[in-house]
């Protein structure tokens, strides 16, 4: 079996996430999860900034386009909301990129 980065964490997390799902469920924007986690993030008491900007760089120079990722929780781990039906590789590529464009891991 493989380790996994911040096991425990990540645990918190998607289980917050699907707390806020069985309450919820489905066909909300994204801004709608993005307040519900927030309570459900304090409930549980789950540290996390939302929305913090991260500057990206390109050949050691910072970029005026800012990243604002929904959520850094744990200052470790980066959270991003998507309501909808299936994720498509698209939504992978952006997220991977956002992690490589940052010094975070997961």
């Amino acid at each position: 079996m493989t380790d996994l980065l911040y096991e425990n964490e990540t645990y918190k997390i998607i289980g917050a996430c699907f707390e806020v799902y069985k309450r919820m469920g489905c066909g909300f924007l994204e801004a709608v999860y993005q307040e519900c986690l927030e309570i459900e993030f304090d409930y549980q008491r789950i540290p996390y900034i939302a929305q913090k900007i991260l500057k990206l760089k390109y050949r050691d120079v910072i970029l005026k386009k800012e990243y604002k990722p929904d959520f850094i929780c744990y200052d470790k781990i980066m959270v991003e909301i998507k309501a909808v039906s299936n994720l498509v590789d698209d939504h992978r590529a952006i997220t991977l990129n956002y992690l490589n464009s940052t010094n975070l891991k997961v």
